[in-house]
């Protein structure tokens, strides 16, 4: 089944970021059994070329690769995609418009303003008509709700057809309401559950980005209703597991 379809029928996935560029990072996550991987080019330092390789190899695991844009660019969206990406996720979406701005840059015409090119994606020519049916069938956007300013707007920007599903960003909607990194605060908590709640009413499926490696952390997500989860990213996992060990050798 497609990430895509296990989207559409709500059913629980796990995947993680990936922010070193080199492509046994991806190899060990993919193989790991991540449901998908996303490509951090936000806030990493991870170039498109180096983004193609990585989705080569996890194309290679039959893992998904989603790339988390720098913005919602359409030429950024259009570059990605060629290289072969299973979906984008866009940061800091706070309106339906924004949100059907990501969607149509994803999809060709009549369905959206994609320009149409030959690279990796459509098999470098050789597939561009299949490619344009694998769009309709595989392709994954993903909005990131990160912002107060898109929690007010939750509903319309869940509305918009073509959106797959949404993931929050617990830091950047901290930060957005004064008060950054302070993830447990009461009125932080209140923005988050007001966008769940919007999910469940549209029938939405996302998630939250679960930021270090606590799998209890993880479960707590899960029973609270979200079903796209984010479990931390690689280097918290080396950092964690190095620290870890070594304060267990040292003692």
């Amino acid at each position: 089944m497609s990430l895509k379809a296990k989207l559409a029928s709500s059913e629980v996935t796990v995947g993680s970021w990936i922010t070193l560029g080199h492509p046994a990072i991806a190899e060990i996550m993919a193989s790991a059994g991540f449901d998908w991987l996303v490509l951090d080019m936000e806030h990493s330092v991870l170039e498109l070329s180096e983004a193609q390789t990585i989705i080569q190899v996890l194309d290679g695991l039959d893992c998904p690769a989603i790339v988390r844009l720098t913005s919602n660019h359409p030429d950024q969206i259009k570059r990605v995609m060629d290289a072969g990406a299973t979906g984008v996720m866009v940061p800091m979406i706070k309106s339906a418009a924004d949100a059907q701005a990501a969607v149509e840059a994803v999809y060709y015409p009549p369905e959206g303003k994609r320009g149409v090119g030959l690279a990796r994606a459509q098999g470098y020519g050789a597939r561009f008509q299949e490619y344009r049916q694998w769009l309709k069938e595989n392709a994954v956007i993903i909005v990131m709700i990160e912002h107060i300013d898109a929690v007010q707007q939750i509903d319309a920007i869940l509305s918009v057809p073509g959106i797959d599903a949404y993931i929050i960003g617990p830091y950047d909607l901290s930060g957005s309401m004064g008060r950054p990194g302070e993830l447990d605060h009461p009125e932080v908590q209140i923005a988050i559950e007001k966008v769940l709640e919007a999910g469940r009413r549209l029938n939405k499926p996302g998630g939250i980005h679960v930021i270090e490696p606590d799998p209890a952390a993880l479960r707590k997500r899960i029973e609270a209703g979200f079903n796209f989860l984010g479990y931390s990213l690689d280097i918290r996992i080396l950092d964690t597991l190095c620290r870890q060990h070594m304060k267990i050798i040292r003692s």
